[in-house]
C-alpha cells in the first residue's frame, strides 16, 4: 500500500519539474524571440500566455490522478 503514497509523490513532484523546466525554456525563448523581432512583441506574448495555461494544465492533472491513487485506490488495501 506504501507503494501507492510513493507513486503519488512521485508523479506530483515530476510533474512539478517538468513545469519548471518548461517555463524557464519558454520564458527564454520568449526574451530571444522578442529581442530579435520587437515589432512581434504583442503576438509573442499573447502566445506565451496561451502555452502557459496549457502547461500548467500538466500539473494539475498529475495532483488529480495522485489525489484519485491516494483517497480512491489506496483505501481498498486496507480491507
Amino acid at each position: 500500500m506504501e507503494i501507492i503514497y510513493i507513486s503519488s509523490s512521485i508523479l506530483i513532484g515530476l510533474g512539478a519539474i517538468a513545469t519548471g523546466i518548461g517555463f524557464g525554456i519558454l520564458g527564454g525563448k520568449l526574451l530571444e524571440s522578442t529581442a530579435r523581432q520587437p515589432e512581434l512583441s504583442n503576438l509573442l506574448l499573447n502566445r506565451t500566455f496561451l502555452i502557459t495555461g496549457l502547461l500548467d494544465a500538466v500539473p494539475m492533472i498529475g495532483v488529480g490522478i495522485a489525489l484519485y491513487l491516494i483517497f480512491v485506490v489506496a483505501p481498498h488495501y486496507h480491507t
